[in-house]
């Protein structure tokens, strides 16, 4: 894909003073007017003027790198996928640059802001948690940058993307606790502007409104994918009345530690509350019991971001059409759900 900076020039011309007095201004040297400078940097964020080297690296030039924004790499789910995107983006000839933004919206800006200063010539990112705004990346796509976004991403953000069904999913799981004789499900879901949490809510509805059972409202909490919010939020899940009898929860990271203080305050699973949730690491089948988990296909998804992405770059043409690859699941069964002894 082609990209077309903005330059100096194009900003001197525009204002018809010169390129050196642009590049002074820009760079908020004394000598230049107030009202000079004020005027420079205001055409310079009307037309995306990027202050850095990635434009001319762009079209100039191959760097072969690609950047990659995670949202934490102490989460295994992310910590694998970049081990599928490496290798990849490796098979292609190209090398990654890996960031995390440790869930921050700030740190997530920031490194775009880095990857763009080292060259990279195209962005793979999944947005962090408290990411509820998105014109850092809306930039991106403004300025033609190659770009896909996966796992976690937004509505309404112009580029491809690489998803799995989140709805399927959390449908499937939900009507798994249902056969297993659930019929007052709660879900310990993530942050209410998650739209991969929200789509998961929703499956989850569908699947009780499928069975004709109550969606209880106060059976639906949200938590922040920190062990000590997901123990709060659990023990105030099983403190209302009645309490549910099965638990679908957004992500094993919350699993976890819900697991653990079920088990401190006396409640079987899967006896007393059968329990389903996502992403399938590793430590799922070696908790007691052995916890039933969503199993996405992460090398698929690491492999079809990196192909998205490669096609941008050697695209001829600005205008591809935008692609989301949706990626199908499979619930991997274990003891925590299994209230009637069966799958």
């Amino acid at each position: 894909m082609k990209n077309t900076p903005v330059t100096l020039k194009a900003i001197a011309q525009e204002l018809n003073i010169s390129l050196s007095t642009v590049s002074r201004a820009l760079r908020g040297m004394p000598e230049v007017r107030a009202d000079t400078r004020a005027a420079v940097h205001r055409l310079a964020a009307e037309l995306d003027y990027l202050p850095n080297q990635l434009a001319t690296s762009l079209a100039h030039s191959r760097t072969k790198t690609i950047g990659v924004l995670m949202p934490s790499l102490s989460y295994h789910f992310y910590s694998a996928l970049l081990n599928s995107i490496e290798e990849a983006a490796m098979q292609a000839g190209y090398s990654v640059l890996v960031c995390q933004a440790n869930e921050s919206h700030l740190r997530e800006i920031t490194n775009i802001q880095n990857l763009m200063r080292s060259q990279v010539e195209g962005f793979l990112i999944a947005l962090a948690r408290d990411t509820d705004s998105y014109e850092h990346i809306e930039r991106l796509t403004r300025k033609n940058i190659p770009l896909v976004l996966f796992d976690r991403y937004a509505e309404g953000i112009a580029a491809s993307k690489v998803v799995i069904d989140n709805h399927a999913a959390a449908f499937n799981a939900t009507e798994h606790l249902i056969a297993n004789g659930c019929q007052t499900i709660g879900f310990l879901a993530g942050p209410p502007h998650l739209l991969i949490s929200n789509q998961r809510v929703a499956g989850y509805q569908a699947a009780l409104a499928r069975h004709g059972l109550h969606a209880r409202p106060e059976h639906l909490l949200h938590c922040d994918f920190t062990p000590e919010n997901a123990v709060a939020q659990t023990l105030k899940l099983m403190s209302q009345r009645p309490a549910p009898d099965g638990l679908l929860v957004v992500s094993d990271r919350i699993a976890f530690p819900a697991m653990y203080v079920l088990r401190q305050e006396g409640i079987r699973i899967p006896e007393d509350l059968a329990i389903a949730s996502f992403n399938n690491e590793p430590y799922a089948a070696l908790q007691s019991p052995g916890l039933t988990s969503v199993s996405q296909p992460i090398q698929e998804m690491g492999f079809e971001t990196v192909r998205l992405l490669l096609k941008q770059l050697n695209a001829e043409s600005e205008q591809l059409p935008l692609e989301t690859k949706v990626l199908q699941t499979q619930l991997v069964v274990r003891e925590s759900s299994l209230r009637n002894g069966s799958n």
